[in-house]
């Protein structure tokens, strides 16, 4: 038996129809195929309906990433998941690397992304090398229960592997699209750091927005990338400040 017949592919999707189809083509390999749906209004569920080897659920109540992601490996049949998110596509060459390794209960797969701004891979701004946690067993450990930027747990007797340049991420494919990621994903830290009981201020704003745009143009070299490069380390710098002024807001109105 091949380690793709006893791995599940599970992704949480929402509005990918750009995307979900060369997803899907990708884990074509793989006997099954878990979608977890938070409310699509787009085609993407039709797409993925006309792939033999995929499962539909639904669960249209976002309640954080880690807690829903959870949700999706629960309706997997096979207890070795490969987590992959609907905006990215695993190379066609990894398949046979997953298939070659060893898999005991406690390993835990770590997969290098490719991340793309339109055409080009960026590999500059802490966007490469991006290794993330994504082949585990499921018996063994889970996501965190994070709202945002969740992950899998790594457990202190973990078995680790790593596997460089394995994904394809559409990260993005405009200003626009990096802008409305941002909001959401910085409104979510937000609240996950009030939550925590975590503190802000105007000026520790202000300061991680011009060191964050230093470190990713000037030191992550996001100057060789042209106005690519230039809006992304932008962008990651606007992340940061409104990250900490939406906490602070959040601060101010719990008072």
């Amino acid at each position: 038996m091949q380690n793709t017949d006893r791995i599940s592919a599970v992704i949480l999707v929402k509005n990918a129809e750009k995307t979900i189809a060369e997803c899907l083509e990708s884990l074509s390999t793989f006997n099954e195929i878990v979608l977890l749906d938070n409310g699509c209004t787009d085609d993407t569920v039709a797409i993925a309906t006309k792939f033999p080897n995929v499962k539909v659920f639904s669960e249209p109540n976002f309640c954080g990433f880690g807690t829903m992601k959870n949700i999706a490996v629960s309706y997997a049949s096979n207890d070795w998941i490969l987590s992959i998110d609907s905006d990215e596509v695993l190379m066609p060459e990894i398949v046979g690397k997953i298939n070659a390794m060893q898999l005991n209960d406690n390993t835990v797969v770590a997969l290098s992304r490719l991340n793309y701004y339109g055409d080009r891979c960026m590999k500059c701004c802490g966007w490469y090398p991006d290794y993330v946690w994504r082949i585990f067993n499921r018996k063994y450990t889970r996501f965190n229960e994070n709202i945002v930027h969740e992950g899998v747990e790594i457990l202190p007797d973990t078995e680790k592997i790593s596997i460089k340049d394995a994904i394809k991420h559409y990260a993005a494919d405009s200003i626009e699209s990096i802008i409305q990621k941002m909001n959401r994903y910085t409104t979510l830290s937000a609240q996950e750091k009030h939550a925590q009981g975590k503190k802000a201020s105007v000026t520790g704003a202000i300061f991680r927005f011009i060191h964050t745009f230093n470190m990713n143009y000037f030191f992550r070299k996001g100057i060789f990338y042209g106005y690519r490069g230039f809006v992304v380390s932008v962008l990651n710098a606007s992340g940061a400040y409104y990250r900490y002024m939406k906490l602070y807001e959040l601060n101010k109105k719990s008072k």
